[in-house]
């Protein structure tokens, strides 16, 4: 198994592909609103902009060879190439399939077999861990397993979107998976079901300190934290490690009442729109972590929502960043659902750290550089950059890596 493979498959610290649900990366203001108002016309504004469009329809309709054409794929198609042109990745549309997934997964319900899974460098789609409880789970997937088909559909050098989207689907339905485990092909049938995925976990570790993991920021992950860190910390612990890694992001104002936890009266985080406004979130000095000494844990799988409470502490001074750089993502999308049930999300502004630094394209440089090792078997392993986080907080030297030499 690739190296990469099995430090993934440890720390399960990928940005999550749910086969349940695909997890849209980025942040949003607010979610969803529905659009209302006349979209059947072309506004008279632009009515002679898109003449040539709707010639182009016409011409297809009355001329091209291979009739009936699909006008929903020709209309999906045009909002598409319309989008194209921004040049944002984050400006995307959602088929109504996408849109309904996308909503799951913020509600932390997916529909699907249960399984987290990344890419091998050989194109090989391999699961990380199964959910507690899951479908996948109890069909015996093991975490290594490689998912070659999917109901006879060849699966390696798919992207990953790709392969969930044949592997999710409607709980109660079945789906049948051709698995590869320790060079052995075999068959298994899994019947999808409804899946609740809890976006924290955590524990205290040796020498006192408390242990929080987020993996996602969504519409629940607030009071799911909130609840985590009241019982982590009736036990006294002498710090605490929030572990961002291969976090995603999520919903902004998710970001911002988690960073309230963490963070006295004073800015989180400033929105710059396109017609030169200000919009500035502040903490309310209500949180429960605001006191105990902090380490964030990130890596460039931390984008977006984690970018930014991981930008205010550290630009509040309320705790230090441990790990390598992060993705870099600056930009917030509003999203807008459409008549079909599918959605849009649109860029609507950029946000600034508390300092006035916008991360977009560079990401948040840790205060201590730490990369992950590269092993060939799993008892090789060591979580470096989880020993720096307590070396710190227990006053022991902090051991950085060259930046040079990545590691994760």
């Amino acid at each position: 198994m690739e190296t990469r493979i099995i430090k993934y498959s440890i720390l399960a610290l990928i940005g999550a592909i749910l086969f349940g649900g695909g997890y849209i990366l980025g942040q949003s203001s607010y979610a969803p609103f529905v659009f209302f108002g006349p979209s059947n016309t072309t506004p008279e504004e632009a009515a002679a902009d898109f003449q040539p469009f709707w010639e182009a329809w016409r011409l297809l309709h009355n001329e091209y060879y291979d009739q009936p054409l699909d006008n929903v794929q020709l209309a999906e198609g045009a909002i598409q190439g319309m989008l194209n042109t921004l040049e944002d990745p984050n400006t995307r549309y959602l088929s109504p399939e996408q849109e309904n997934a996308a909503r799951s997964s913020m509600q932390g319900e997916i529909e699907g077999i249960g399984a987290e899974v990344t890419e091998a460098e050989d194109g090989s789609i391999v699961i990380v861990s199964p959910y507690e409880g899951s479908p996948a789970e109890d069909a015996g997937l093991q975490p290594g397993d490689i998912l070659r088909e999917a109901d006879g559909v060849p699966l390696t050098g798919m992207p990953v979107s790709e392969a969930a989207a044949l592997v999710r689907g409607p709980a109660g339905t079945v789906v049948n998976l051709t698995i590869e485990r320790e060079g052995e092909t075999f068959q298994v049938e899994v019947t999808r079901g409804v899946i609740r995925v809890p976006s924290v976990r955590g524990e205290i570790l040796e020498n006192n300190i408390a242990y929080a993991r987020l993996s996602r920021f969504g519409n629940e992950s607030a009071a799911e934290l909130n609840q985590l860190l009241t019982e982590l910390l009736a036990q006294n612990p002498s710090g605490l490690i929030l572990d961002l890694r291969g976090n995603p992001g999520g919903a902004l104002e998710t970001a911002i009442g988690i960073a309230d936890e963490f963070l006295p009266e004073g800015l989180i985080l400033t929105e710059q729109f396109g017609n030169e406004t200000d919009k500035i979130f502040e903490a309310t000095d209500e949180g429960v972590a605001q006191e105990i000494p902090l380490v964030i844990l990130i890596d460039q799988g931390s984008a977006s929502a984690s970018e930014v409470l991981a930008g205010a502490i550290r630009d509040r001074e309320r705790g230090v960043l441990i790990g390598t750089t992060t993705f870099g993502k600056g930009t917030v999308q509003t999203w807008w659902s459409l008549s079909n049930q599918g959605g849009l999300r649109i860029t609507t502004a950029r946000w600034l750290t508390p300092a006035g630094t916008w991360v977009h394209d560079t990401g948040l440089e840790p205060d201590y550089f730490v990369a992950l090792p590269d092993v060939e078997t799993p008892e090789e392993f060591t979580d470096t950059q989880l020993e720096a986080a307590v070396d710190y907080l227990t006053g022991e030297p902090v051991i950085e890596t060259k930046r040079t030499d990545v590691g994760n």
